[in-house]
C-alpha cells in the first residue's frame, strides 16, 4: 500500500520571492510553481492553504507564454500584481528565461519585462468609480471623516487626509470580513512620495496584505485625476512595506519593482 502511494505521489519545486523590494524580508512574499501540465484546482487550493501566504501562483507553459493563476489561502483571486511579478523573477532568474513573459490571466494579458534593476510590469487601468456620498459604512469605520470613497470590480477604497492617518488605521478585521463584507484599500497622499496605501483583505485570508500590485491598477488613475501627472513613487506603508514606480500610460498601468528569491524547495504532493 505505501509503494502505492508512493508511485501516486509527485515532486513539484516551489519558490518563495519576495516581490517589490530589493531586499530578504521586505515586500510582499509569494509561492511560485512552474509547472509542465496544470494542477487540479482542489490540489492548488490546498498547496495555497498550507502556504499561507498572500497568493500562491502556478505557471503552466502554453504557446507564446504562460497561464498564470493565483490563489489565497481561502480561494482563487481574480487579479494579483506581486505574485505576477514573482513569477517574471523565477523564470528570469532561477530558471534563465530572458523575457518579456507573457501571462494569460483572468484580468487579460500581463506582461512583465526585464531592466537593469528589476522589472517592468504591464498591468490593465481599472478606472476608479468614485461614490459620492459615501457609503454608510464609510463614516462607521472612519468617524473623523474621509476625503473620497471609491471601487472597482473587486475592492473597497477610501481616501483619508493624511499619511499619518493611514499609518494608524487599525482595523476591526472580523467586521471587515463580516459586517461590511468588503476588502479594503485605504490611500492619502504622501509625505515623501506621491500616496501611499494599506490592504486589507481578511475574507480571503489576508489579515493586510504587505504590496498590493493589484490595487495599484485603480490607484493610479485616481492619483492621476487628483494630482494632474502620470507618473508616480508610490509606497505601500504596511510593516513589511514596498516601494513602487508606477506611470499611466495609454490606458494601462505600469509598475516598476524589484524582486528577491527567498528559498527553493521541493514539496510531494499526491
Amino acid at each position: 500500500m505505501r509503494a502505492k502511494l508512493a508511485a501516486m505521489a509527485q515532486t513539484l519545486t516551489m519558490y518563495q520571492v519576495d516581490a517589490f523590494t530589493d531586499r530578504p524580508f521586505a515586500g510582499n512574499p509569494a509561492a511560485v510553481l512552474v509547472l509542465e501540465a496544470p494542477l487540479d484546482e482542489g490540489l492548488m487550493k490546498a498547496i495555497a492553504a498550507e502556504n499561507n501566504l498572500s497568493e500562491t501562483a502556478y505557471a503552466v507553459a502554453t504557446e507564446g507564454g504562460y497561464h498564470l493563476r493565483w490563489f489565497t489561502p481561502t480561494h482563487e483571486a481574480a487579479f494579483c500584481g506581486h505574485a505576477t511579478l514573482a513569477t517574471a523573477h523565477v523564470l528570469a532568474h532561477e530558471l534563465g528565461g530572458k523575457g518579456p513573459f507573457c501571462f494569460q490571466t483572468q484580468v487579460g494579458e500581463l506582461t512583465v519585462t526585464l531592466k537593469e534593476a528589476g522589472y517592468s510590469m504591464d498591468l490593465p487601468a481599472f478606472a476608479p468609480e468614485i461614490l459620492a456620498p459615501a457609503p454608510a459604512w464609510v463614516a462607521e469605520l472612519f468617524p473623523g471623516g474621509v476625503r473620497g470613497a471609491f471601487k472597482n470590480f473587486e475592492n473597497m477604497f477610501v481616501e483619508l487626509g493624511s499619511e499619518a492617518e493611514v499609518r494608524a488605521f487599525t482595523p476591526n478585521l472580523a467586521a471587515l470580513a463580516e459586517t461590511y463584507d468588503i476588502d479594503l484599500c485605504i490611500t492619502a497622499e504622501g509625505e515623501d512620495v506621491d500616496f501611499v496605501s494599506r490592504y486589507f483583505a481578511p475574507r480571503a485570508g489576508i489579515p493586510e496584505d504587505p504590496v498590493t500590485g493589484s490595487t495599484h491598477a485603480t490607484l493610479v488613475p485616481y492619483w492621476a485625476e487628483r494630482l494632474g501627472k502620470t507618473r508616480f513613487e508610490a509606497r505601500q506603508v504596511s510593516p513589511r512595506g514596498g516601494r513602487l514606480m508606477a506611470t499611466l500610460l495609454d490606458g494601462r498601468v505600469r509598475l516598476e519593482g524589484q524582486a528577491v528569491t527567498f528559498l527553493k524547495g521541493e514539496i510531494t504532493v499526491a
